[in-house]
């Protein structure tokens, strides 16, 4: 297939530690391809941020946005982040990549979009910080 011919998406995999969702949209990010999460295909809440489980949903919304025509994804990762959320995406992020390489695609840019705080609210801990 030739360059020409790629249609491009972009993947916004958010992984948490608690549930993996995958979210494929066309480049503007204005229309949804594909959409899973890790709770969508398996039973137990316990398993929904499992590498297996983001296997399974990035597996499910490739499909759908293969169905669409697209050949090709840009890969945005998000973690919780925030002012008290962990700033390192969960276990699902990589297996996710992993999945969507491996079904075909094209992969172009993979990049973290994960919220940092600049300056924002205090930091919970009182006067003298958390006590290890």
């Amino acid at each position: 297939m030739s360059r020409q011919n790629d249609r491009w998406g972009t993947a916004h995999i958010y992984a948490s530690y608690n549930d993996t969702i995958i979210h494929i949209t066309d480049i503007t990010g204005s229309e949804t391809l594909g959409r899973a999460s890790g709770g969508m295909v398996v039973k137990s809440h316990r398993l929904e941020s499992s590498p297996t489980a983001a296997m399974m949903a990035a597996k499910k919304a490739g499909e759908t946005a293969k169905e669409k025509g697209v050949t090709g994804l840009h890969i945005r990762v998000r973690a919780p982040g925030g002012h008290n959320g962990p700033t390192s995406p969960g276990p699902g992020a990589q297996a996710a990549i992993r999945t969507l390489s491996r079904m075909g695609f094209k992969v172009g840019l993979i990049e973290d979009v994960t919220p940092l705080p600049h300056g924002g609210c205090r930091k919970k801990g009182g006067k003298r910080g958390r006590r290890v």
